[in-house]
């Protein structure tokens, strides 16, 4: 029997990104604590242009080949987590055109956010990101912030996540879990 999957979507496409890093860490974290498959999409390398589909995304009639691969992988997912970064008090904007391309594929589905950033460890980018994923109708958990997020990476490219960061993390992934345990998920 196959189980739900954690889709870790790396919000972040800017050069020197430590998107990565963050997402490795809550990608680990979730493999060891919860029942999920843990996938990662890297918007990165998707490569998702300013929204171009034809028709409204609540139609489901993808035109492009781009489109449709991105559908399918959220389609797939029983529950995400959103890794992003904070740029002037918000989340970016790969993140919000990531979402505005779809609609029906993300109903329902449990999301956690894991923002990063300076001082405020990326907390008003999870605050402007918590409305978005309420209008898609997503159910989304207590957010895990971190500080100073550049000087928590390693030389080895590895987040060093505080005590705090891990609890943070735990809550957030249980909460997920429980959520996506009491949906109907797509068993292969």
């Amino acid at each position: 029997m196959s189980k739900p999957v954690l889709q870790v979507v790396i919000g972040s496409t800017r050069p020197g990104r430590v998107g990565p890093a963050v997402a490795g860490w809550i990608a680990d974290r979730a493999q060891a604590q919860t029942g999920f498959d843990v996938e990662v999409a890297d918007l990165a390398e998707l490569n998702l242009p300013l929204f171009d589909e034809p028709g409204h995304p609540r139609l489901g009639q993808y035109a492009h080949q781009h489109t449709k691969d991105w559908s399918a992988i959220v389609d797939r997912s029983d529950a995400l987590v959103f890794v992003i970064p904070e740029y002037n008090h918000s989340f970016n904007a790969a993140t919000k055109n990531a979402l505005d391309y779809l609609h029906r594929e993300w109903k329902d589905k449990p999301a956690g956010i894991v923002s990063y950033g300076g001082a405020s460890g990326g907390a008003h980018a999870a605050q402007a990101l918590q409305p978005v994923l309420s209008a898609l109708q997503m159910q989304a958990a207590q957010p895990v912030n971190i500080q100073a997020v550049r000087e928590r990476v390693g030389q080895d490219g590895r987040l060093q996540p505080t005590a705090d960061m891990e609890s943070a993390a735990r809550a957030m992934l249980a909460e997920l879990a429980s959520r996506a345990e009491a949906q109907p998920y797509q068993a292969a």
